[in-house]
């Protein structure tokens, strides 16, 4: 169809609309299809490295900082437990609730913020679970976790010192103070077993299944796309047979 064809049949913005919100929705479809695949790569990845034996922290500080996520560590240490961190994490089973991240001053001097686990809202006082407050040195296998973006409406640290996100800098001024700078740029979430005196913190509490709807979404993108076309379809026959009748 000749471009004065498509004038006279009234296509011509029609197609200018269509075609480029066409190439839109083909587009978005595609990097949904890109994102499943890197997706499914992560937890290829997070399933692998959980399931292999810890390695020295040490060791591990040698790799990348994306080697390091989700990797299985052994790290050795004094808990500073007067210098613990809260962290405002709801559990789906066991209601309201805080993550307790405590600084692990190693034998080198640095230290790294270890999330020993899920506390109750009842249980926030460290003096309502001293049987758990470790003394001495010891030794903490859990999974790495490297500092995470902040989020546009992630808030700031309340006036009770209760974090809402995972704020590495902030915890780790909030918890050692001159020392801040000695911190590993790491998380290390503690595993469940074995289970602090007491039965609190409960450790093993990273989330390893991660959603993956990104077929969903493409799939949807796609038939928006079909549906478009379809549509253009129709109303093109429409107009051509209403100018040839």
């Amino acid at each position: 169809m000749s471009v004065r064809q498509s004038k006279a049949a009234g296509l011509v913005w029609p197609l200018a609309l269509a075609l480029p919100a066409l190439a839109i929705l083909l587009a978005l479809g595609t990097w949904q299809m890109q994102r499943k695949e890197w997706k499914e790569d992560l937890i290829a990845k997070i399933t692998a490295r959980t399931h292999q034996p810890p390695v020295a922290l040490a060791e591990i500080e040698k790799s990348s900082a994306a080697d390091a996520e989700y990797a299985r560590a052994r790290a050795r240490g004094t808990f500073r437990h007067e210098s613990e961190q809260l962290l405002w994490e709801p559990d789906p089973k066991q209601g309201p609730g805080y993550h307790v991240y405590t600084p692990l001053r190693l034998a080198d001097g640095r230290f790294i913020l270890v999330n020993r686990g899920y506390v109750t809202e009842a249980l926030k006082s460290p003096s309502s679970r001293a049987a758990g407050q470790l003394p001495g040195e010891a030794e903490i296998v859990g999974l790495l976790r490297a500092p995470p973006q902040r989020g546009t409406f992630d808030p700031d640290r309340d006036a009770k010192g209760v974090w809402y996100w995972r704020d590495f800098d902030g915890m780790a001024r909030a918890a050692l103070g001159a020392d801040a700078g000695k911190a590993v740029r790491l998380f290390l979430d503690a595993e469940a077993t074995p289970a602090n005196p007491g039965g609190w913190p409960q450790g093993g509490t990273t989330r390893l299944t991660l959603p993956n709807r990104h077929l969903e979404y493409a799939l949807t993108w796609y038939g928006l796309a079909a549906t478009l076309v379809a549509v253009l379809i129709a109303f093109i026959a429409s107009r051509l047979r209403a100018r040839s009748a």
